[in-house]
């Protein structure tokens, strides 16, 4: 859903769609925070897992695609780009979120909003400074030429 191919063999992705992704990640995780409601970090865990695994099926993405985009709230930012290493981010974040609310149900609140405000400090970096941490990782564990993680960054 983000990504394509086109003729000239240029995979892209939509920057945009990835945005909206944080932005939605961000600011469940604060309200669950706020609301002190482990639901909502299960949720978003359950959205970034499922969205990960299925790709078109990413509800925050899917918000974007279906509505952002063509009511004209959110502009295309479509750039040439893997999708793999934004995928392992969010699989990364995924696990992370999965782990927070497995704490909060044990009743270890420390530990699971503290993860929980690691997704959302390392998704707002990427939302508002454009590091991705978790691609990071992945181009590096490409690097070190460790199995599955079979692309490299692309050229400029």
């Amino acid at each position: 859903m983000t990504t394509n191919t086109n003729p000239t063999g240029d995979r892209k992705v939509d920057h945009s769609a990835l945005r909206t992704n944080q932005a939605f990640i961000i600011s469940l995780l604060i309200l669950g925070f706020v609301l002190n409601a482990w639901p909502l970090v299960a949720f978003v865990s359950a959205v970034m897992l499922i969205g990960t695994a299925l790709p078109q099926a990413g509800l925050f993405k899917l918000v974007y695609f279906k509505v952002l985009k063509p009511a004209g709230i959110a502009q295309p930012d479509v750039k040439i780009d893997n999708p793999e290493p934004h995928l392992f981010a969010q699989l990364l974040g995924g696990v992370f979120t999965l782990a927070a609310t497995l704490a909060l149900i044990a009743g270890i609140p420390v530990l699971g909003w503290g993860l929980s405000w690691l997704v959302v400090a390392l998704a707002a970096l990427n939302l508002f400074a454009g590091i991705c941490v978790g691609c990071i990782v992945y181009y590096q564990l490409n690097r070190l030429g460790i199995s599955g993680f079979t692309r490299a960054p692309i050229k400029s």
